[in-house]
């Protein structure tokens, strides 16, 4: 039973208004650097890491989880534009 109150309490925390919109950020900001040719999800979270050093660490987490996984999902633009 304790395992089910931890996972509540788990996703009561990610699902907060405050997390989502962290994730919401990272992703933004993921897809928006990640589409741009040559640089990839790794290279995205060393440039935008210093974003999250003054945020809590829970969302700093959710945030860069955001950046790390939008841009390995971003359409990117055809190589002709």
């Amino acid at each position: 039973m304790e395992l089910f109150n931890n996972l509540i309490f788990g996703f009561g925390v990610a699902f907060s208004l405050q997390n989502l919109l962290y994730c919401f950020i990272g992703c933004f900001l993921g897809t928006l650097i990640g589409v741009l040719p040559g640089i990839g999800p790794l290279a995205t979270i060393a440039m935008l890491l210093p974003l999250t050093f003054n945020v809590p660490p829970v969302a700093a987490l959710i945030m860069l989880a955001g950046i790390y996984y939008a841009p390995s999902t971003a359409v990117r633009p055809p190589p002709s534009w």
